[in-house]
């Protein structure tokens, strides 16, 4: 028996895919929502990741403490995330209980929101919001999105403000989860060793109510802010600085050059601002990278380091994006980054969880099925060259950069 790749949509719209791997001693599961702070209006800032919150709160047949139990009582590890594109629900247990993980995550999926948790949740999202306002390398590139970004929804935060938090409704929150949770608006995952039959049988029966919605997202022309911007705060020690350059979406069949050149530029060992900054001592911490995101990539590099040398170490990264820019990267650096990127790849697909979390958002961009040897074979295939003539359009001479110093 082989890995094999299945997939089928329900008359609901929600569609399931599965990536069965018979020698895998564990089962992935999860629920991949094609929302995210992106998808959000001023008004509800912040409603998608504090809803990732309610979802846990209980629902028609549990309660948040009966949820929390049996996803104990299994040996789940699960956790939930959001970002500016996606809400995600998953967990892994070893294959046998993977009907009963099955079963509480897609109850999940249908919560109670009620207004007494809404309530108590909403000071839980308040607070989380001021102790991220705390965290310089999290703020840095909170404000830096939203002058990159130049009022594109993907500048939009993903916690909120305490204002759009403070100002949410229940009412708003349960519009928007009816609009962007339904099935047509989402896919399930699933990545191990299962039954696909039994599977679909169990997701069907349980998903019979959920109604397909219109759930559109908006893809407004991108205007990037080019130049520097500076922000002061007396509480730092240390100067931050988050860099943005226009780089290649998620359907750009290009972007695994992208991520290839980041990777020569920026990675946290061996790369140009390895050497020329993390290994001198200059920094603690200097990395660069390519985000591909729906319709929407950007290159994104960050520095922290002391007050007195930022001006100097700022010049050095800069200098070092420059030079790749215009001399290009050595056959040696390419391949490198190649096995690097390749062996990352096949290290996190050994375990079902490891490959859930490339499966599903790869759907959501839109992405035909790959298997692990297959994006090896593509990111091998990816020539110097092509990376060359993205250098050739000169994207970092368009760098932004947004500096928090005290």
């Amino acid at each position: 028996m082989k890995i094999s790749y299945q997939k089928q949509i329900l008359k609901n719209g929600l569609t399931i895919i599965g990536e069965h791997n018979p020698y895998a001693q564990s089962f992935a599961a999860g629920y991949f929502v094609n929302t995210g702070s992106r998808d959000e209006t001023p008004e509800v800032a912040g409603v998608s990741h504090f809803l990732e919150h309610m979802m846990f709160k209980g629902t028609p047949r549990r309660s948040a403490e009966d949820l929390n139990r049996e996803f104990d009582e299994i040996g789940a590890n699960n956790n939930a995330y959001t970002n500016e594109e996606r809400t995600v629900y998953h967990a892994t247990v070893v294959a046998e209980r993977g009907p009963a993980m099955l079963d509480l995550l897609t109850d999940m999926m249908r919560p109670s929101l009620n207004q007494e948790d809404f309530d108590m949740e909403k000071q839980v999202i308040l607070e989380e919001i001021a102790m991220y306002e705390d965290r310089p390398s999290f703020k840095v590139f909170e404000s830096g999105n939203r002058a990159f970004f130049n009022q594109h929804p993907l500048g939009n935060s993903v916690l909120g403000t305490k204002t759009s938090i403070s100002a949410l409704s229940r009412e708003q929150m349960k519009n928007y989860f009816d609009m962007r949770y339904a099935p047509n608006n989402m896919i399930l995952a699933v990545s191990g060793n299962f039954d696909w039959e039994a599977l679909i049988r169990q997701v069907t029966e349980q998903s019979l109510s959920w109604q397909a919605q219109e759930s559109p997202r908006t893809f407004p022309t991108f205007y990037p802010t080019g130049g520097d911007k500076l922000e002061q705060d007396s509480k730092l020690k240390r100067a931050h600085v988050a860099f943005y350059a226009p780089g290649l979406s998620a359907q750009d069949d290009t972007r695994y050059a992208a991520f290839l050149l980041a990777n020569c530029i920026g990675d946290s060992s061996g790369s140009r601002l390895y050497w020329a900054l993390v290994d001198k001592g200059l920094v603690d911490s200097a990395y660069f990278y390519h985000d591909s995101n729906d319709g929407l990539g950007v290159y994104q590099g960050y520095l922290s380091a002391e007050t007195e040398e930022l001006e100097r170490v700022k010049k050095i990264f800069i200098d070092t994006l420059l030079d790749v820019e215009a001399s290009g990267l050595s056959n040696e650096e390419w391949e490198r980054a190649q096995r690097k990127l390749a062996t990352g790849l096949t290290l996190r697909a050994e375990t079902p969880y490891g490959r859930l979390m490339a499966l599903g958002p790869n759907y959501l961009y839109g992405n035909e099925y790959q298997s692990v040897d297959e994006v090896v074979e593509k990111i091998f295939a990816t020539q110097l060259e092509t990376a060359h003539t993205l250098l050739a359009e000169k994207p970092f001479s368009k760098l932004f950069s947004y500096t928090l110093k005290p």
